[in-house]
């Protein structure tokens, strides 16, 4: 039993001398030689070594089960290092370089099966150069420049498999001319940015044909024109001239304007629909698929059955019974100041 004590205590000491050992500080406060650190319950939070207080060399940080979580390996003693995380399961999650503990230069970043999913340039913590994003295959999915934390150069982005959109950013904002192509490499859209925001012509087509011609000016649209396919051939029709739009059978749509011209396009509702977007319509019935411009709208009727029917100026040549969604915007829209059915 006394042997027993004997061999503890002589433990006992042996730790408080290594653990002495370790952690040493000079008289000058700084931190010198081995350290290893612990939480509470004696798992390692970091093990490494220092010099006059500065970490040298490889400095391990631990998770709780004693998995590495953080190296970093010092090539300047407490300034600069190669920083590598790991996840719980050992794999890699980051790689690239701190100076004075900011990020620094080209850092990579890792998904737990070692695909490498984005690159991105770091000066002294700042988004500064090249940044790319990868898709599952390795394949590139959006290639982007930095200056100053904001994007600043040719932007580039994948859109399926062979389709991309790209443009230009001057301190965080679009400047010049935007393009989209589609995956048979054919234009999709067209337009022009200053400061950020759209401005001059924008363009937008299908299978090589110019469908949609927008005009804005520093973020405000102020027109925009929809190709209409007639008996009579192609149309230019401005969405501010639209009264109504309804899917006529398969295929055509009548197009109601505000002076009462009645235009069938040889082509469907969602075709039309789409070219004309919805920031001025709404739809009157879905199930009938019928859109009407919102400043069209009179209020509700009843026809000569004593059913609801949808008052527009000017009214169509058929009646429009609203569903329960239009029903509640017409409600909706009498208690707006800025209806056209508010008497200013």
């Amino acid at each position: 039993m006394k042997r027993t004590i004997l061999l503890l205590a002589a433990a006992l000491m042996l730790t408080a001398t290594s653990a002495v050992a370790q952690n040493k500080i000079d008289n000058q406060g700084r931190r010198q030689g081995h350290w290893i650190r612990t939480d509470k319950d004696g798992s390692k939070i970091y093990e490494g070594e220092f010099v006059d207080g500065l970490e040298t060399g490889t400095f391990t940080y631990f998770y709780h089960d004693g998995s590495v979580r953080i190296r970093n390996t010092y090539t300047e003693p407490g300034k600069r290092c190669l920083h590598e995380a790991y996840d719980e399961q050992g794999h890699l999650l980051a790689r690239g370089e701190y100076n004075q503990r900011n990020r620094h230069g080209l850092w990579k970043f890792y998904a737990e099966d070692g695909r490498l999913v984005k690159e991105t340039s770091y000066n002294m913590g700042i988004k500064d150069g090249i940044n790319v994003i990868y898709e599952r295959n390795g394949d590139t999915a959006e290639v982007s420049h930095w200056l100053n934390n904001h994007r600043h150069g040719r932007w580039w982005k994948r859109i399926g498999k062979n389709g991309f959109i790209t443009g230009n950013y001057v301190n965080g904002g679009l400047e010049g001319r935007l393009v989209e192509y589609n995956n048979d490499n054919q234009l999709v859209r067209e337009g022009w940015y200053e400061g950020g925001l759209k401005h001059g012509d924008y363009k937008y087509f299908e299978d090589n044909t110019l469908t949609v011609k927008e005009r804005w000016h520093h973020g405000n649209m102020n027109d925009r024109e929809i190709l209409l396919r007639l008996a009579t051939g192609d149309q230019f029709v401005s969405i501010y001239d639209i009264a109504c739009m309804a899917a006529q059978g398969k295929g055509k749509t009548i197009v109601l304007l505000k002076d009462n011209t009645r235009l069938v396009a040889n082509e469907s509702n969602e075709q039309v629909f789409n070219r004309a977007g919805d920031e001025l319509f709404a739809l009157a019935n879905r199930k009938s698929r019928i859109s009407v411009a919102r400043k069209c709208i009179q209020g509700i009727g009843k026809d000569k059955e004593g059913r609801e029917i949808l008052l527009l100026e000017p009214q169509p040549d058929f009646a429009i019974f609203p569903d329960e969604d239009a029903l509640k915007m017409v409600h909706a829209l009498q208690y707006d100041e800025h209806s056209p059915l508010i008497d200013n």
